[in-house]
């Protein structure tokens, strides 16, 4: 099976999952998402020329705000047996990219088809730009493992909602005032 099938497969129990916890948020495969947006000339002291440069997504996860207005919330890379050192810089690399354009996005990696094999540590060392790790045994999940992968959606959306409120209502009177940070981290055997 490839990777494409086998996401193809899964974004359905996947959106079926969400669609329990949130009825705004939706799931899509093979999505175009802008990683940067190139000023490529002037007019005065405006842009003049932008150009959109974009990667596709493995599964996007986005909020319908309106009919045609939503957002993304979150992208998961995907791959399939293994993850190489270089899989894990490039998609780290790409992680950061988009979350220059969308600052509030979060990101995380499912691999399928581990078999009895942890996470590797090349993950752990290369992905710094992750929100999340997962891997399932098998390409269908178990119970377990699609409850993971939604809980873990649903916090990296909440975390996604209140960076984006953070960010882009700094300077609001009525804010919401925060004084501390802390990201945990949280693993699971």
């Amino acid at each position: 099976m490839t990777e494409r099938v086998w996401v193809k497969s899964i974004v359905p129990d996947i959106q079926s999952g969400l669609q329990k916890t949130d009825k705004k948020l939706f799931v899509t495969d093979s999505r175009r998402l802008p990683y940067a947006n190139e000023i490529l000339t002037y007019k005065g002291d405006k842009a003049d020329t932008k150009q959109l440069k974009s990667y596709e997504t493995d599964i996007l996860v986005y909020e319908q705000l309106s009919t045609d207005i939503w957002k993304p919330r979150l992208i998961i890379e995907t791959k399939l047996d293994s993850v190489t050192t270089h899989d894990s810089i490039t998609y780290s690399q790409k992680a950061q990219a988009h979350k220059n354009v969308h600052p509030y996005l979060r990101y995380g990696i499912l691999i399928g088809n581990r078999e009895h094999y942890p996470l590797p540590g090349r993950l752990f060392r290369h992905g710094q730009h992750f929100d999340f790790m997962l891997s399932w045994r098998t390409l269908q999940p178990d119970k377990k493992e699609l409850k993971t992968l939604i809980e873990f959606i649903v916090d990296e959306v909440c975390a996604s909602r209140t960076l984006d409120e953070i960010i882009f209502n700094s300077r609001s009177k009525d804010r919401t005032k925060f004084t501390s940070l802390h990201r945990p981290l949280r693993l699971n055997k």
